[in-house]
């Protein structure tokens, strides 16, 4: 194992990060490159640290476009990618990266599968060997394929003994339904005991294809190398016969009226909950201003939320707001917790809170504060090469722009108070929201009549 290996990118990393901190913040333009099965590379050379870092984003292997009754399907195939190819098991596999000192990791996502590969200058070439023969070549073997499967039935269990992590679950399942991004990545213990070894190899068949992917390198290597490199590894990746899966998601639900949602778990001692309603697509005009306001409302430690509840109350230790953007529109979400006894109160001043962000909006000291919040905070999250090479993949998966960012950043700080309002009038629910609650039904109920009429669910009741 190089420890050694895995601390010196760490730091690198630390200090990369605090040396591009000291300037002004603008996304470089990386160069486009095709490889020789028509893949698009975005790369930018980097040669202040000895670091190289790989994205890339397969269109269409996410989850919502998994056959309903497979759901999870997606995930599991993309997992088992890492689990041997014919020249490699599991933990040869696992070894092999160990040794680098270098990382890889291979996931579904909602719209796109995401492969991310990293590692000191000197090792890449061999991390890229490797990563091609998960993505290119995979076992696939009935072993691994009932043992990932169990493991996620398992945790699936655990996630209904946290409150804190199945009220998110309920809450996709209450707010999509049947809809594709209703779709949990982990799949459901239904539809896993239902899925098949044969599933999952038709489903990668299906959807993991070069002809759909986009990929990026940012690091110290330079041009004709990185050329020679990944046409030897995942430029061999071949197109399947027939056509690929269209993304075609269909528009988002959007709720009529309040749709209240009670889980019981009846040893819970805390309730937790979820609000969403409709947000907006990505690269939508309204994002600059919707960042402004969400940043006020529940998007920092000062927020209103925060500050409401936690810091004049006291009655939790966390609450925040924000937005999911996707290709096919967005949500809008605020969360928290408390003690039982509490929920009533608490959802009382979250209530209140929305209805003085569409009615008031926020004071021009706040906007202020907001937007130099933003300008702080937003530019280091794409200081490091793996946070660069991810940008451009999501810019170019999204056809944005190189300069999206800087645009973003620019409108930002010309945000004013009346847009911020129009924003929340706009993104801030009304009366048409998603609102799950999971506690101890005993307990809780009767505070929440006062919200409406609740569809009651217990936590022990068969997936979510």
């Amino acid at each position: 194992m190089k420890t050694s290996a895995k601390i010196a990118i760490f730091l690198i990393i630390l200090i990369c990060a605090s040396v591009l901190a000291r300037g002004a913040f603008k996304l470089p333009t990386p160069e486009k490159l095709t490889l020789r099965n028509g893949i698009t590379v975005y790369y930018l050379k980097n040669a202040d640290f000895p670091l190289v870092s790989f994205r890339m984003w397969i269109r269409g292997a996410g989850s919502v476009l998994e056959p309903a009754d497979l759901e999870g399907v997606a995930n599991l195939s993309a997992d088992l990618l890492l689990k041997g190819t014919p020249s490699r098991d599991a933990d040869a596999i696992a070894e092999a990266v160990d040794f680098l000192g270098a990382r890889l990791d291979i996931s579904a996502q909602d719209e796109y599968a995401s492969v991310s590969a990293e590692s000191l200058a000197e090792h890449f070439p061999k991390l890229m060997e490797i990563t091609a023969d998960c993505l290119i070549n995979p076992s696939f073997k009935e072993d691994e394929f009932t043992k990932e499967r169990k493991k996620r039935i398992d945790s699936l269990k655990a996630v209904k003994d946290n409150p804190r992590l199945a009220v998110r679950y309920y809450f996709q399942k209450a707010y999509f339904g049947n809809h594709p991004m209703g779709h949990l990545a982990s799949g459901t213990e239904t539809s896993l005991q239902k899925m098949t070894l044969a599933d999952m190899k038709n489903y990668y068949q299906k959807a993991f294809r070069p002809d759909q992917s986009i990929a990026a390198v940012v690091g110290n290597i330079d041009k004709p190398k990185l050329l020679e490199l990944l046409n030897a590894t995942i430029g061999r990746w071949t197109k399947p016969a027939g056509a690929a899966l269209a993304l075609n998601i269909p528009a988002l639900p959007k709720p009529k009226g309040p749709k209240l949602i009670l889980v019981d778990k009846s040893d819970a001692t805390q309730a937790y909950w979820i609000l969403g309603a409709p947000g907006y697509a990505v690269g939508d005009k309204i994002t600059p201003q919707a960042a402004v306001m969400n940043t006020l409302f529940g998007g920092r430690f000062t927020s209103w939320l925060s500050t409401e509840l936690r810091i004049k109350r006291g009655l939790t230790y966390g609450a925040g707001s924000n937005f999911q953007t996707w290709s096919a529109g967005g949500i809008f979400s605020a969360s928290s917790y408390t003690r039982n006894e509490k929920i009533g109160e608490m959802l009382d001043i979250v209530f209140d809170l929305l209805k003085k962000a569409r009615k008031e909006g926020f004071a021009a000291e706040e906007i202020t504060s907001a937007r130099n919040y933003i300008q702080g905070q937003f530019p280091p999250t794409l200081e490091t090469n793996a946070s660069k090479a991810n940008a451009y993949v999501r810019l170019a998966f999204h056809n944005l722009g190189f300069d999206y960012y800087d645009q973003y950043l620019a409108k930002v700080q010309a945000v004013s108070g009346q847009e911020a309002k129009d924003a929340a009038v706009t993104l801030i629910p009304d009366k048409d929201f998603v609102l799950v609650v999971v506690g101890k039904t005993a307990e809780i109920k009767k505070q929440l009549e006062k919200f409406g009429t609740w569809t009651e669910k217990k936590i022990t009741d068969p997936d979510f």
